[in-house]
């Protein structure tokens, strides 16, 4: 296999697929890029990598592989349609929802390989296997960042966007009260989908104790906070495998391995118990990391090349074929201006 396209649609596309990339290129294969949409950032992209500008470069550059960490692909573009998911957080809506796009699921560990293998067997056109997650690959050799002057707690926020599930209307004034005891550092990184009005209320916290970061390299921020604020985002699942705590307010499905808070006013007691974790929480964590994603040594996007060039060199396709998807497809056609049959 020489030709992959990297079908994105998100900055935070960036991190999962790069580690993808230089395996890739590692091997003598060659990537290119597709952005679908306004949402990205061009100034993300490196010199040496190679974007394509329209639908139509896409269907001459005939990959015979396409990823896709976000939701849909449209069948137009040739090449098995690969799916490594945006993120680790399999309790959001829609996490496991079939939308006839892929030819191949990419799973991370046992608690969503079970499902989606069990998926796989009704639906009889996509295979699933269980390669870990390529954005992880670098996340246990990345260098922490100093972003304070001073040597407090660091506390990372990441909420999600999700209207339903995020915590930054009910958490901010105890956020605003809590920053102002200046008793730790605070980074916050809101979700690109993040409405503008609550970055705007967020921004005006800024400080020297208190830093808003629009990187996409949240590998780094991991590593540099000593534990993590959240609700329901996919950033816990990435969070936990460096053994350290979370606290979540109102988490759709709370476990042991999670301080999971029901009213603002539990935050600091939370905090306090999350800087100190008991025995038992770092047991629950590290089950948890376990079922989720027990790959720790950096392979998963070497897990995930041989995986789809298994399919070619063993011609184990699917014996079903893909949906046709028409209305789905007839508005990718619409969005990406391509009707070419």
């Amino acid at each position: 296999m020489k030709r992959h396209l990297f079908y994105i649609s998100e900055n935070y596309s960036f991190e999962i697929l790069r580690p993808l990339q230089k395996e890739i290129l590692a091997r003598g294969g060659e990537v290119k890029w597709f952005v679908s949409g306004n949402h990205i950032n061009l100034d993300n992209f490196c010199d040496n990598e190679v974007i394509l500008n329209s639908a139509a470069e896409a269907v001459s550059y005939k990959p015979e592989a396409c990823f896709v960490p976000g939701n849909h692909i449209p069948n137009f573009i040739p090449g098995i349609k690969v799916q490594i998911f945006h993120g680790l957080e399999w309790k959001k809506k829609g996490h496991f929802q079939i939308r006839g796009c892929f030819d191949l699921y990419c799973t991370h560990g046992k608690s969503t390989t079970s499902r989606f293998k069990l998926l796989a067997k009704k639906h009889g056109y996509f295979d699933v296997i269980e390669t870990g997650w390529p954005k992880v690959d670098p996340l246990f050799n990345t260098a922490p960042k100093q972003h304070f002057s001073t040597h407090k707690p660091t506390i990372l926020y990441a909420p999600t966007f999700s209207p339903k599930l995020t915590s930054a209307s009910d958490l901010f004034n105890e956020i605003k009260i809590l920053s102002q005891s200046k008793k730790y550092n605070w980074l916050i990184k809101f979700h690109p989908k993040m409405p503008q009005y609550w970055i705007e209320q967020y921004n005006q916290l800024e400080c020297e104790h208190i830093k808003l970061v629009n990187s996409c390299k949240i590998n780094e921020l991991f590593q540099s906070a000593d534990i993590l604020l959240s609700d329901t985002s996919s950033v816990i699942g990435e969070f936990s495998l460096l053994g350290k705590p979370i606290v979540t307010y109102n988490n759709s499905l709370p476990g042991d391995y999670l301080i999971n808070i029901k009213t603002p006013s539990e935050l600091s007691t939370a905090i306090v118990a999350a800087l100190s974790p008991s025995a038992q929480l770092k047991q629950a964590i590290a089950h948890y990391c376990e079922e989720l994603h027990p790959y720790k040594d950096g392979q998963s996007s070497c897990r995930i090349i041989d995986a789809v060039e298994n399919i070619f060199t063993k011609n184990k396709f699917a014996k079903k074929r893909k949906p046709l998807n028409l209305f789905r497809n007839f508005k990718l056609r619409r969005k990406l201006n391509y009707w070419k049959i």
